[in-house]
Order: C-alpha cells, then sequence, then structure tokens
C-alpha cells in the first residue's frame, strides 16, 4: 500500500518540526557520548585484578560480535541487492527511490547494530567500575550502573529518530517509501543480534554452571571455572548488544507502523468525507505527529534517568528504578499533551484533537502496568518468587511446576492487558476504521516513548551481572569485612537486573504484536486478501484470537 502514497507537499512549518525532531535525536546521541565519557573517564575502573578479569569479558565480547559481523555482512549485501532489483520495476519513473531503499536498508543494519555496539562498548567498561564503586557505597554502584545503562538507551532512540528524520528531509514527500527499507534493516540485525546474542548467552550460562556447580560443586562465578568468562560474555553479547538491537528494531517498525497508518488515512473515503478539502493537511499531521512523540520521548527519558538516585546505604534498587520510570512517563504523557495542544488541532472545529494523545497516553500507560506486572512476578521478595524457591525444599519437580505456573499466569495478564489496550483505540476511535488502525500504531508508539529509560534498565542487568563476577573472580571477597558488605551490595544489585532485563522484554513483546495487529490493514489491502479468510485486519477480531 505504501508505495502507492504520494504524501502532500512539506511547508515551511513541517520542515521546521523535522529540524526540531532531528536536533532532538543529536540531544540524544550527545547525552549519550557525555555518559559514556563520565562513566569511562569518571570513575575508577578498579583494583588490577578487576580490571584483568573486565579485560578478558571485553575481549570476548568484542570477539563475538566481530565474528557476527563477518557472517552477517554476506547476508545484509544480498538482501540489499534483492531489494534495489525488487523495486526498481515498481518505481520506473524514480529510479533513485529503488535504490534510497536498498541504502536506507544497509544503514537501518548499521544503526542497529550501531546502537548495540556502542552500549555493549560502555557496558564491559561499566562491570569493573561498579564492582569498584561498591566497596565505597551503594548509592555509587547503582549510579554507575545505571549510567552504563543509559548510554545504550541513548544511542538506541538517537541513531532511530536520526535515521527517519534525515530519510524524511531527503526524501520529503517520498520519504515513506524509504523508511520501509530503514524499518527493515533494523529487523535483520536484530535477527541476528538477538538471536545470535540470545543462543550464546544460554549456552554459556548453561555449561558453566554444568561444569562448575554441577561437576566439580564449585560457587557461580568461581575464578577456577573458565567457562564463567564466556558466561559474562553471553550476558553483554545478548541481553545488551542484542537487546538494544532488538529494541530498536520495535521502536522503529512502531515508528513506520504509524507514518503509514496516517498516510493511509489519504486514500480513506471515510476520512477523505469528513475533512474534505482539508484532509491532506490533517493527514501530513498525523504523519508527523509520531517524530514529534519521539522527540518528546528523547527529553522524557533523559530528566528520568537522571532521577534515578540511590541511598548511601543498601535498599532495593528497584526503588529509584521505579521512580526514575514514573519521571519518564509523567513527561512523556504530558510532553504528548502539549504536542496534542498546539500541532494537531481538529481542521474543522480549530480545537485540540486530544483522541491522539489519548491513543498514545493508553500505550505509556502499558508500559507502567508491564512493569509493575514484571516487578511482581520476578522480584526477588514478591510471593511469585519466594513461593518458588520455597518449593524447592520439596523436590525439583514442584519447583518446575511452580515456576511454569507462576509464568503462565503471568502471560495471562499481559493478554489481557494488551488486548484492553487494542481495545482502547476501538473506543477512542469508535466508527472510523482508519484512524482506529493509527491509534493502535499510536499505542505501540506509547509504549516505546521511554525507550531511553526502558534500555537503561535493560542494560543495567548485565552490568550489574558482570560487576558481581568480577567481584567474586578478582578475589575482592576474600580481603576483609568491607569487601563482604561490598558483595553483598553488588550481589543485590545483579538479582534485581533479573527484574530489568525481564521488563524489557515484557515490552519488546507487547510492542511487536502492537505494531503487528496495526499493520495488518496496510498488509491485507497490498496482498488483496480483504474478502478472505479470518478478517484480522479488524482490530476487535484480534482481540478475540489473542
Amino acid at each position: 500500500m505504501e508505495h502507492e502514497i504520494i504524501l502532500p507537499a512539506l511547508g515551511a512549518a513541517d520542515m521546521t518540526v523535522l529540524w526540531v525532531v532531528l536536533l532532538s535525536a543529536f540531544a540524544a546521541i550527545g547525552y549519550g557520548f557525555y555518559l559514556w565519557y563520565r562513566v569511562v573517564h569518571h570513575y575508577s575502573p578498579g583494583s588490577e585484578a578487576m580490571q584483568k578479569v573486565s579485560r578478558a569479558i571485553e575481549i570476548g565480547a568484542n570477539a563475538y560480535l566481530g565474528r557476527q559481523v563477518r557472517t552477517m555482512i554476506y547476508f545484509v549485501i544480498a538482501v540489499a541487492i534483492g531489494l534495489w532489483f525488487m523495486y526498481t520495476p515498481i518505481y520506473a519513473g524514480k529510479p533513485m527511490l529503488a535504490l534510497g531503499v536498498a541504502v536506507a536498508f544497509v544503514l537501518g543494519v548499521f544503526a542497529s547494530y550501531g546502537a548495540g555496539y556502542v552500549g555493549m562498548g560502555v557496558a564491559v567498561k561499566a562491570n569493573t567500575r561498579v564492582a569498584h564503586a561498591a566497596l565505597t557505597t551503594f548509592k555509587g554502584a547503582l549510579e554507575v550502573a545505571f549510567e552504563g545503562g543509559t548510554v545504550s538507551g541513548m544511542f538506541t532512540i538517537g541513531l532511530g529518530l536520526l535515521g527517519a528524520t534525515v530519510i524524511f528531509l531527503i526524501f520529503q514527500q517520498d520519504a515513506m517509501k524509504v523508511l520501509v527499507g530503514f524499518g527493515f534493516g533494523g529487523c535483520l540485525a536484530a535477527l541476528f543480534m538477538r538471536m545470535g546474542g540470545g543462543i550464546f548467552t544460554k549456552a554459556a550460562d548453561v555449561g558453566a554452571d554444568l561444569v562448575g556447580k554441577v561437576e566439580k560443586s564449585i560457587p557461580e562465578d568461581d575464578p577456577r571455572n573458565a567457562a564463567v568468562i564466556a558466561d559474562n560474555v553471553g550476558d553483554n553479547v545478548g541481553d545488551c548488544a542484542g537487546m538494544a538491537a532488538d529494541v530498536f528494531e520495535s521502536y522503529e517498525v512502531t515508528l513506520v507502523a504509524a507514518i503509514i497508518l496516517g498516510a493511509a488515512t489519504l486514500v480513506d473515503k471515510h476520512f477523505m468525507a469528513i475533512y474534505g478539502v482539508l484532509a491532506s493537511a490533517f493527514a501530513l499531521k498525523l504523519i508527523l505527529f509520531p517524530l514529534l512523540v519521539r522527540a518528546v520521548g528523547v527529553f522524557a527519558s533523559a530528566v528520568g534517568t537522571w532521577s534515578v538516585k540511590g541511598k548511601e546505604e543498601m535498599d532495593d534498587p528497584m526503588k529509584p528504578i521505579t521512580v526514575g520510570f514514573w519521571v519518564s512517563a509523567v513527561l512523556a504523557f504530558a510532553g504528548v499533551l502539549v504536542v496534542n495542544y498546539f500541532f494537531l488541532l481538529d481542521p474543522i472545529s480549530k480545537t485540540p484533537d486530544f483522541r491522539f494523545s489519548m491513543a498514545t497516553g493508553v500505550g505509556i500507560l502499558l508500559a507502567i502496568v508491564t512493569m509493575y506486572l514484571t516487578d511482581f512476578y520476578t522480584h526477588i521478595d514478591k510471593p511469585p518468587v519466594t513461593e518458588t524457591a520455597y518449593a524447592t525444599k520439596t523436590g525439583v519437580a514442584t519447583m518446575i511446576l511452580s515456576g511454569l505456573a507462576q509464568g503462565m499466569q503471568s502471560s495471562v495478564w499481559a493478554i489481557l492487558t494488551i488486548g484492553a489496550t487494542i481495545g482502547a483505540s476501538l473506543v477512542i476511535f469508535k466508527g472510523d476504521l482508519a484512524l482506529q488502525m493509527y491509534g493502535i500504531a499510536l499505542s505501540g508508539l506509547g509504549l516505546l516513548t521511554t525507550t531511553g529509560f526502558i534500555l537503561a534498565m535493560d542494560t543495567y542487568g548485565p552490568v550489574t551481572d558482570n560487576a558481581n563476577g568480577i567481584f567474586e573472580m578478582s578475589g575482592a571477597l576474600k580481603e576483609g569485612h568491607e569487601n563482604v558488605k561490598a558483595g553483598k551490595i553488588v550481589a543485590k544489585l545483579d538479582a534485581i537486573g533479573n527484574t530489568t532485563k525481564a521488563l524489557t522484554k515484557g515490552l519488546a513483546i507487547a510492542t511487536a504484536v502492537i505494531a503487528a495487529t496495526s499493520l495488518f490493514s496496510s498488509y491485507v489491502s497490498g496482498a488483496n486478501l480483504t474478502e478472505s479468510g479470518i478478517r484480522l485486519n479488524f482490530p476487535s477480531v484480534f482481540i478475540g484470537l489473542l
């Protein structure tokens, strides 16, 4: 469908919007560079023993990503050439568009890979600094870990927004056609980095536990177990670089979905009948609105990350992280309301149409609900975890059954919340299918509005996991009473890291479902399947399927 639509000409005000969004992208990247410099040069890397373990992890992580690039490059070249040949006859009158799609695809791959690589690069530097900071205070260790994680989040949203905005500035009325290639590139990189890194992570983790705990009966992260280094490498390539690429893909796909469905209103008879000659200008605002929402998210995420402040004495790390997330979410929704008030005026009544900020707000609310559900089911002090731990007293079978039951129960609540989010758009845009699909896309957009903060939470996980491993492998626990206290700090930070990683996975999955739902109408129309099979392009049918 997108190849048939030509966007309205961009006016001076529209170009101003794009330049504002571009500046926000550079602000995100600049903030990421600032935090990278602060983490690497401001904080001490610790003792020589700590640095030695950290260097081994860094060498292993870089070796893995280097091997991955050498494997992936052949697929990238082949797919780029294929896209060029495929789109050349489709855009026969505009040969540069076919080339633009292919180039945008390659840039999408590099942006996704780059976000993951930079995030992992600072993570393998931050781990030893967190271990060293734990020797002093809980506050210092928590904040170093979160600052290191924030670098990944800022580069992900910065590169994603930069790519999309530059494509708009260059191709303007044909930008939507080229954006598809950029989003596809992010998807391919995520496939390699998330799945490859995830498999590496689990293989190394299980292998280290088998040889250490089962065969040799030695503690986890024992320096005598060489596989522990591979385990810590896996945390970085899977949960840091891999997850950054995965979230980049979700971030870009939801943006592209909202833009495509905003443009789809130009060919919707009901929309055109309501707004008449004003429909074209209003549709262009719907196309640019998602970019402004993303720009708001940059600043909301940045302020949220600065709000994560720990106490001097050891406490639950999830408390300050939750405060920071609330700050990001509230600021994001307030910013969306302001953008809606000044930018999205109903062309007929000339008053703000707050249906669009409401749909985006539903997505932000889903992120908050997902955070609380994840915290409840994975936090070390909450009933699902404590009950599963208690079940181990009666054997392996009861422990597995308890854990499986808790996991299935959590999935039910996740499905209900996702279904409610999709249903909310049906209510908000009642009677207008085109705007309902656009509203669902806005919900997905809202869900990842605070992506910078979400990825900071995710990368915090492998940073603290590595810090815990470095602390034990460097022999710091054997150096006195104060170090035993510091060991408890990194262990506590590591335990909460599992919760933050689980949250990011949940949000990525929820976003994928919502993006797929919103794009079903585009796919069904493009494939000429409007009168056959189960009508999944109707959101109400898809909710029932869930």
